[in-house]
């Protein structure tokens, strides 16, 4: 589980972030501070993997609070979390080297895409031993991306993640893509597009199916051991 520390003046809002956070799967919250000086504190004194870090605060603010981190090597990624949307401060968040800027008010969605660059990015990191340009070049590609753009061209967020809820829903078991596309409302070619996504994407397992009597096809299925951590 990645621990993560909520830095947010606002209690509403910082229980909205605590909920998302659980909602994940894949993090924890490890605390919740109301301003940059208790946040320092509390990175010095514990361990923590990532940030949410609000720009207005009392005493410190965000941008403050984000440059002594970097100062202290505290060794801690910082998603930012704002309403401020002009050009100047989101230039200042992407020098300081976040992962994400997040504009109020933003949706589950939108949070979740959040969380899942971070995991991307240090995913990739810690898999490689050593690092060559076509290796650096990926990761560095990745966490430029434009939020837009995350998905591949012809993938959208929305239709995958109800082919996800469905594959979710009956982990374990095989199901060809006619089996998919007639369940979720959706045309044969459009699901064998996005079920190609997902195998390399290492969400769900493809095998051609010789057992048919007719024609083989393809049929997937979302492992029993590892749907919550790849599909969440």
């Amino acid at each position: 589980m990645h621990k993560v520390l909520i830095v947010e003046d606002d209690p509403m809002v910082a229980m909205i972030n605590e909920q998302y956070i659980g909602r994940h799967g894949k993090f924890t919250v490890a605390g919740v501070c109301r301003d940059g000086r208790s946040a320092l504190e509390f990175l010095e004194n514990n361990t923590v993997d990532l940030v949410i870090l609000d720009v207005f605060m009392p005493h410190m603010d965000g941008f403050e609070t984000l440059r002594e981190i970097r100062h202290r090597k505290l060794g801690v990624e910082v998603i930012m979390v704002t309403a401020a949307n002009d050009r100047e401060s989101l230039e200042k968040a992407l020098h300081a080297g976040i992962i994400d800027y997040l504009v109020k008010p933003f949706t589950f969605d939108r949070f979740r895409m959040a969380l899942e660059k971070y995991i991307a990015q240090t995913s990739a990191l810690q898999k490689l031993d050593t690092l060559n340009q076509k290796s650096i070049d990926h990761i560095i590609d990745n966490s430029r991306r434009k939020n837009e753009d995350i998905y591949p061209k012809g993938i959208q967020e929305k239709t995958l993640r109800l082919i996800l809820d469905y594959m979710k829903a009956n982990k374990g078991s095989w199901l060809t893509g006619d089996e998919i596309a007639e369940k979720v409302g959706l045309t044969g070619v459009t699901v064998r597009r996005y079920m190609n996504y997902l195998e390399r994407s290492g969400k769900v397992t493809g095998e051609m199916n010789y057992e048919t009597g007719g024609r083989p096809c393809m049929r997937y299925r979302a492992e029993l051991d590892s749907s919550d951590k790849k599909l969440s």
